[in-house]
């Protein structure tokens, strides 16, 4: 089947570099779709072809299957602690700081918005927008970099793999099985949404995956779906724009820090340029909003040239096309490869931000060896049983707690078992 494709409107400059004037309205993006092509691509997930369920079940008469997917992760246990799990700033430093929660929500606006340009299935892209971070720890990064030290001799820590541990057996709300019984095209998304996994670049992640490929293979060397590939994208382009937004109202920058900037700075020079008294916090959206739209145009764009060179007729043509489909233009990469150098030495490495992290370190590590050495001090759901277990299984029973707790369990936690705990303020 031919795919016809037409550009659409960048915002004002090259999509991959300097962009002006007004911003790419919805119609825009619309304009790229001719009119036989309203449907579905050729190359999209279908949820009539799925793979299916690891556990058979019914179908359900008013969703489809990536609806069904979509819901289940939302209405998870693990989805709703993302409402008390770090972004970049602890839960307590203010209200209007994006939590895993707020974050995971725009991503799935951004990838429900770019997959209806590629004509992909929505629903896929939004549940795996949703789940990409259910296996987070608490305090974001820095909770994660603890507890890979920690397990380190037990086989490793790695958020994507808890995150598949999460949905495939840690939620235990279904009476006929263990997980959210998730079809395939959502695991495969979920375990390979960053690209192939190589065994021994993440061995926790492939250890992950043997209780699905047990049933059926992910084909962890391949690359994932289109609709993966969209939630990986969608990622970049919220967690970019929205920690410059938390960076710039935290005060840890101020908007002519970025006017030289690469991405930043055409939106920053735009939203000072507009005339009037408005104050800070709608100039800064108005950056965030131009710098969202400049990069899902130039994705829609590339990912539309790089479609119509391959010419994929089924999803499996994406799968094995060597490369990924959905991505930046080479000069918008070269930009937000800048613009993530930019923020990791001026917010994520800032002395403030990293006092805090230091602290959270601490708390999970303290938390890990104390579960470790008296796991009866662990609830006693999870207690239970752990007298009968060798001690790389205890040591992930212990990693499957921690990882699961908000940041401010874990701070309670902590003062409940240590004389003193780290003021992460």
């Amino acid at each position: 089947m031919p795919i016809h494709l037409r550009p659409i409107a960048p915002l004002g400059g090259r999509p991959g570099g300097d962009a002006g004037g007004d911003l790419t309205t919805a119609d825009d993006y619309g304009a790229g779709l001719l009119p036989g092509e309203r449907g579905p691509a050729p190359y999209a997930a279908s949820a009539v072809a799925s793979r299916g369920r690891q556990v058979d079940e019914p179908d359900c008469a008013t969703r489809s299957p990536f609806q069904r997917d979509r819901d289940r992760v939302l209405h998870s246990t693990a989805f709703r602690r993302l409402t008390y799990k770090t972004q970049v700033f602890v839960f307590h430093e203010g209200d209007h700081y994006r939590s895993r929660l707020t974050h995971s929500l725009e991503v799935a606006q951004i990838a429900r918005t770019i997959a209806r340009q590629l004509r992909l299935d929505e629903d896929l892209a939004e549940a795996l927008s949703l789940a990409h971070d259910l296996g987070h720890s608490p305090f974001g990064h820095a909770g994660e970099r603890a507890l890979e030290a920690a397990m380190h001799d037990y086989g490793g820590f790695d958020h994507n793999a808890q995150s598949l541990r999460v949905v495939t057996r840690l939620e235990r709300k279904y009476l006929g099985f263990d997980g959210l019984n998730l079809t395939w095209e959502a695991l495969e998304g979920l375990a390979k949404h960053n690209g192939p996994v190589a065994r021994d670049a993440a061995p926790a992640l492939h250890k992950a995956a043997r209780r699905v490929e047990a049933w059926q293979s992910l084909d962890l060397d391949r690359w994932a779906g289109a609709e993966a590939q969209v939630a990986a994208i969608a990622d970049d382009i919220a967690y970019v724009s929205h920690d410059i937004d938390d960076g710039l109202r935290a005060g840890l920058l101020a908007l002519p820090d970025l006017v030289d900037e690469p991405l930043a700075g055409p939106a920053v020079r735009a939203a000072l340029d507009v005339p009037g008294d408005a104050d800070d916090s709608r100039r800064i959206y108005e950056v965030t909003r131009r710098m969202i739209t400049v990069m899902i145009a130039d994705v829609v764009v590339e990912a539309r040239k790089r479609l119509a060179a391959l010419a994929p007729g089924c999803p499996d043509d994406i799968r094995e096309a060597g490369q990924g489909m959905v991505g930046f233009s080479p000069g918008m990469a070269e930009d937000v490869r800048r613009l993530k150098a930019f923020l990791f030495a001026r917010v994520y490495r800032h002395q403030r931000v990293m006092r805090v992290m230091t602290g959270a370190e601490a708390i999970v590590r303290d938390l890990f060896g104390r579960y470790l050495a008296r796991p009866a001090d662990m609830p006693a759901t999870w207690a239970a049983g752990t007298q009968a277990l060798e001690p790389r299984a205890l040591a992930r029973r212990v990693g499957d707690f921690v990882a699961g707790m908000t940041d401010r369990y874990a701070i309670a936690e902590h003062r409940r078992l240590f004389d003193a705990t780290p003021d992460l303020r």
